[in-house]
């Protein structure tokens, strides 16, 4: 429909423009972000599923009617100040108004789930003083619970709707935009071709592919139904069953979350929320990710090696470095974007330039055929100058002005019309991609408000630290069921909100480091996707494998056992997540998970050079246990029944094969 693609151009466009320029104060700015998602969403999803569009009138009505309450910040914003905890009639109205279309908003984009558990807080702010003993709170009225969630920066304008409206929706369209100008295919062709003649290639090529394409999007679900489309069928067709192929596309996806550079729309709310630089956060992922991509790969190498899978043929590979050759260019703004970022620019500014620059390499592409090699080549010497004047001089309108003299050269440039319908394309997809994600931070902010308001955090949190006294492991377990329940019904967003406010203080009471204790419960947040009965990334591969969602789950959790595993081992061991010790400690720990994980693996497929015996996956799965429990002892326990595997296993495995001819 043309009004919902404009509407999303405009949503774009306006993103841009705040994030460039900042025009307006903080709270106008999430105040209007909070009014454009709830026109995109209302306009894009149904009032009744079974009503099709016979109701769509509603939906454009209350739509507008949020849009154009998104301003009230704006218009009074000055008398809004002066009179802040005193709010008029039409405060309250305006109040209760934006309240109730955000939970209908959710409603229609995320389902039942993740507004049922925020009206529950909701109802416990206004009632929770009837309850009895330490639940109760001390009471409030009807006007401070709606100043707390409505207005302010405290609600649903609170610090995950900031991170949505700025780092988060400036990252979203990046992504989209280096989707749009082939960046899925490039990556595809370049896992094909280093991976995909290997033993069970096709599943390692989903790996690798869904990998790449999480440092640039940093969505698990959304890389599912993308390179699942391409992946899945591929495994299948080469004898990965239908389960197994699901779960493998479920588990890389999901990965792409902790996949720096970009990782996914948490880091930036966390970054956010403990005050610590972005590239700190990419810093303590960096390991734990490749940790847990090697877990697949290595788990994905196994069952092919059970089930006796070969690659796909060499000749019918792309040629990887062919592909790196040709697309080369679209390398750059994910490069620069690195750069930035390691050399302390704000992920704000990182990603503006990022997202510049993307364009303009979409647009040079498309004129190079016009203009030749070296009309190329005076382009690319004048949008570097002005590039890099905007680091020191210009400013971000210095981008802005080569973006403007590539749009004029497309004027003269038949292809270029085509680039522009890209990127316009690009800014309407970036909306709706950003949809869900911002949705979720603005109604997530009703648990925030009414924790901050009552003080209930504390009180859950002092029952983990008093449990936490006696065991830390049984603190850590509660508060990984506690994001696992969390995750069956909400993503992962609004589970990290969630948890990170009312357990992740717990654990740093107990002595794990700041930054361990928020990727504590980040990592099993996103685990919860991938765990049954409710595994989204699972149910989400579920129609394009063609199996059932809940053996997808299942086949998923045994691929990702790092996503389990590592986060304990780095509570135990900072220096896993760089946040202690030396080189030594770190490639110590490396070592050790990289061992754990890899008998467990064997345990779990049942192979390794040749089928396990029962006995032998025993012992491996003991020794990948002790390996992670850092207690006295258990490294050596470990490591003996490591070795105890590897012998045991080679012997049988030398014996069993059969002797070479003469």
């Amino acid at each position: 429909m043309k009004a919902i693609f404009a509407i999303g151009i405009a949503f774009s466009a306006y993103q841009i423009i705040t994030a460039a320029y900042a025009p307006l104060s903080s709270l106008v700015m999430r105040s209007l972000h909070v009014g454009f998602l709830i026109l995109l969403a209302f306009a894009l999803f149904p009032t009744f599923k079974r009503g099709g569009n016979r109701h769509a009138w509603i939906g454009w009505a209350l739509g507008i009617a949020g849009f154009v309450l998104g301003f009230y910040q704006w218009v009074f914003e000055e008398a809004l100040i002066q009179r802040s905890g005193d709010l008029t009639r039409e405060d309250m109205i305006v109040g209760v108004a934006v309240l109730a279309l955000v939970f209908e908003a959710a409603r229609r984009v995320m389902g039942p789930a993740l507004p049922l558990i925020c009206a529950a807080f909701l109802v416990y702010a206004l009632f929770g003083h009837h309850l009895p003993g330490v639940l109760a709170h001390r009471g409030y009225g009807f006007d401070q619970v709606i100043n707390q969630l409505s207005f302010g920066t405290e609600g649903i304008y609170g610090i995950p709707t900031y991170v949505s409206s700025t780092y988060i929706y400036l990252f979203i369209l990046f992504g989209t935009f280096l989707e749009q100008a082939g960046m899925i295919k490039l990556f595809t062709d370049f896992s094909m071709g280093t991976v995909g003649h290997t033993r069970g290639g096709p599943a390692k090529v989903a790996v690798v592919a869904s990998g790449l394409m999480g440092t640039v999007n940093g969505s698990g679900v959304a890389n599912v139904v993308t390179t699942g489309q391409f992946t899945i069928p591929l495994m299948k067709r080469f004898g990965y069953r239908p389960e197994f192929a699901g779960g493998v596309e479920a588990t890389a996806s999901m990965g792409g979350q902790i996949m720096p550079p970009v990782m996914g729309a948490v880091a930036f709310i966390m970054a956010e929320t403990i005050g610590v630089p972005y590239v700190e956060i990419v810093k303590a992922a960096i390991i734990p990710a490749i940790l847990y991509f090697a877990t697949a790969f290595w788990m994905v190498h196994l069952e092919a090696g059970r089930l006796g899978l070969h690659g796909l043929p060499k000749e019918e590979c792309p040629d990887a470095w062919a592909a790196v050759r040709g697309g080369w260019y679209l390398i750059l703004p994910l490069a620069v974007l690195v750069y930035l970022l390691f050399s302390g620019y704000t992920p704000l500014f990182s990603g503006t330039v990022g997202l510049a620059l993307t364009v303009i390499l979409i647009f040079g592409a498309a004129c190079a055929a016009r203009i030749g090699p070296f009309g190329l080549r005076v382009i690319f010497w004048i949008a570097l100058g002005m590039l890099s004047s905007a680091f020191f001089k210009y400013g971000i309108s210095a981008v802005f002005a080569v973006i403007g003299l590539l749009v004029a050269i497309n004027l003269f440039a038949r292809s270029g019309r085509e680039a522009l319908k890209l990127a316009v394309n690009g800014l309407a997809e970036g909306a709706k991609h950003a949809l869900s994600v911002g949705v979720a931070c603005a109604l997530v902010g009703v648990i925030i408000g009414v924790l901050t308001l009552t003080g209930a955090a504390t009180t859950f949190a002092g029952y983990i630290i008093r449990l936490g006294e006696h065991n830390l492991f049984l603190s850590l377990v509660l508060t990984m069921l506690t994001c696992l329940v969390l995750g069956m019904g909400i993503p992962t967003i609004p589970n990290y909100i969630i948890t990170s406010s009312i357990a992740a203080p717990a654990l740093l009471e107990l002595g794990v480091p700041l930054i361990v204790s928020h990727m504590f419960v980040f990592y099993f947040g996103i685990m919860a996707d991938l765990t049954p009965p409710v595994a989204l990334a699972a149910y989400a591969a579920a129609p394009i494998a063609r199996a059932s969602g809940l053996k997808i789950g299942v086949q998923a959790m045994r691929v990702a056992v790092a996503g389990f595993v590592v986060p304990f081992m780095a509570v135990y061991a900072p220096a896993l997540m760089l946040q202690a010790g030396d080189v030594v400690d770190v490639a110590y720990l490396v070592i050790k998970a990289l061992l754990s994980i890899g008998l467990w693996g064997a345990a779990s497929i049942g192979y390794l050079w040749t089928p396990l015996t029962w006995p032998e996956r025993l012992l491996a799965a003991a020794g990948a246990f002790f390996l992670v429990v850092a207690l006295p002892i258990t490294d050596e326990i470990g490591f003996g029944l490591c070795a105890l595997t590897l012998l045991l296993h080679g012997w049988r495995s030398r014996k069993a094969r059969p002797p070479r001819a003469a």
